[in-house]
């Protein structure tokens, strides 16, 4: 059976990342197409519009428009269209507003070539694509902002004081879309150790499957 094609759209004003991107997706990955590159985000809307891709990769800082608004635009005008925002930024203001407005992933531009082919057909095929890192920065936040929405979100969820660091860590990376053997790999520890970390924190936080997971991780990261 031929492998189905992921149409993509890269938007960022720096051209030699836009065209270097461009050029590795070709090369390395033959499910991926590159149909189009943008600029800014009023030239991502208007390319998106032409093209019909499946996802774009959209930068946050552009001129004319930036991706944050062009994120909101182009999930208000196409919604089938998934939208990943590539940045160096990992503020909590623009990763909370881009999601918010319909972005479907947010990966920090330090990802690797390989990482990023990897996030691109997990989305495609439904999984919701954070950084780690940028998971791990809003769950620290929480602790922060008292008294907040957020905090009193995460105490109502009774999930962020009742795991550990080793499980916050493994919460994060199955919220992020990796699974049992991605995880053990990430954190340098046995497959078998991997899934009686994931049991426990299924009995925790009274879900059954990873999907619930992520649903836990974004009423925190939907919510203002």
């Amino acid at each position: 059976m031929p492998m189905e094609t992921i149409r993509v759209l890269i938007a960022d004003d720096q051209s030699l990342f836009l065209e270097s991107l461009s050029t590795f997706l070709q090369n390395y990955a033959e499910d991926i197409e590159v149909v189009g590159l943008a600029k800014n985000g009023l030239e991502a809307l208007e390319k998106a519009a032409e093209l019909h891709p499946d996802i774009v990769l959209m930068d946050v800082h552009m001129p004319v428009m930036d991706g944050v608004e062009a994120t909101g635009r182009l999930h208000e005008s196409q919604p089938g269209v998934k939208i990943i925002i590539l940045s160096t930024y990992d503020e909590d203001e623009y990763v909370r507003k881009a999601l918010r407005l319909g972005a479907s992933g947010y990966l920090l531009k330090d990802i690797s070539p390989t990482e990023l082919i990897a996030s691109i057909r997990a989305l495609k095929s439904g999984a919701v694509q954070i950084s780690p890192q940028i998971i791990a920065k809003l769950m620290q936040s929480l602790a922060a902002e008292e008294p907040s929405p957020v905090r009193a979100i995460a105490e109502k969820l009774e999930w962020f004081e009742s795991l550990t660091r080793r499980e916050r860590e493994v919460f994060t990376l199955i919220a992020t879309g990796y699974d049992n053997a991605q995880i053990a790999g990430q954190l340098h520890i046995a497959e078998h150790t991997v899934r009686n970390q994931v049991s426990t924190i299924y009995s925790k936080l009274g879900v059954q499957d990873r999907f619930q997971i992520i649903q836990l991780a974004n009423k925190i990261r939907y919510h203002e």
